[in-house]
């Protein structure tokens, strides 16, 4: 990773409609965005040259601006080809691509009407998001003071820039209390999601993992469920209790940038870096470097 800030870098950001110099990539500081949180976005990767399930973030993306309101002035194949064309443009081939389509600075104030929907794609390289050390090991995650919000509360089915402000309170936290991480719970105190990912759990041989109705049912998380089935590992998506954790013997979490990394403690919960954990950790890996 550079040590200069994402402001100061060679390369070139997709910018509504055109390849921009990395630098010359801004907004103004009346963006509504910037103000209002009227903005949504997507993270993804790219192994081998290759988006991996690029046309179901694209779709996420558009119904994410939907569910704040807006049309993106794209297609979903121009959206797509965003993706791919940055990527190519910055000589990528193991990428994080991240699309972000927000509201401009046409208004000022709560009111969006008149706003213009900009979109832009940016690229590059991004390592292993826990660092290959500690994903091996387990990460240590505390559980978190902040909650997920109630669907009556935020859209929260929406990949949508406002609802990560509590996670990186959270996030923030639990690294300053010496942590990888935070477990948050929803607003009913049931265990929901980590900062940026979602969860699952083992106990005698069946993968439990929560109910996504006040946060995002990840792409990961599907593909996961997805790969336990084809191994014959029973999922079972339901009402997960914190005191619950005390019961499981493995943990894991999964998302575009944790990809599935395992767990070794929550809080005063402690687990395994079992054998399914390993498992899910390969078959993913495989899956996405076309090795299956």
């Amino acid at each position: 990773m550079p040590s200069t800030g994402f402001d100061d870098r060679d390369g070139v950001i997709w910018f509504n409609g055109q390849m921009v110099e990395w630098r010359n990539a801004k907004v103004h500081v009346l963006t509504h965005a910037l103000h209002y949180a009227s903005s949504v976005f997507e993270g993804e990767r790219a192994y081998g040259g290759e988006i991996f399930k690029l046309r179901e973030h694209s779709q996420r993306l558009i119904d994410s601006g939907h569910h704040l309101g807006f049309d993106i002035p794209y297609s979903l194949d121009q959206i797509d080809q965003a993706s791919i064309d940055v990527v190519a443009a910055n000589g990528l081939t193991d990428a994080y691509v991240r699309p972000i389509a927000w509201r401009g600075s046409e208004m000022m104030g709560v009111a969006t009407k008149g706003s213009k929907i900009h979109f832009a794609v940016a690229s590059w390289e991004w390592p292993s998001y826990f660092g290959e050390e500690a994903r091996l090991r387990g990460l240590r995650l505390e559980i978190a003071k902040w909650r997920r919000p109630s669907a009556a509360t935020e859209p929260v089915h929406a990949k949508a820039a406002g609802l990560y402000m509590i996670a990186s309170l959270c996030k923030d936290a639990s690294v300053e209390h010496g942590y990888n991480d935070a477990l948050m719970l929803d607003y009913r105190g049931q265990v929901a999601e980590a900062t940026g990912a979602n969860i699952f759990f083992l106990k005698d041989g069946v993968l439990h993992t929560p109910t996504p109705d006040c946060f995002l049912d990840g792409i990961t998380r599907r593909t996961v469920i997805d790969l336990a089935a084809k191994r014959g590992i029973a999922v079972v998506e339901r009402v997960i209790m914190p005191e619950e954790m005390a019961e499981f013997e493995q943990a894991f979490l999964t998302g575009t940038a944790a990809e599935v990394t395992p767990l070794a403690e929550i809080g005063p919960y402690n687990f395994v870096v079992g054998d399914v954990c390993k498992m899910m950790m390969k078959d993913y890996d495989d899956l996405v470097n076309r090795r299956q």
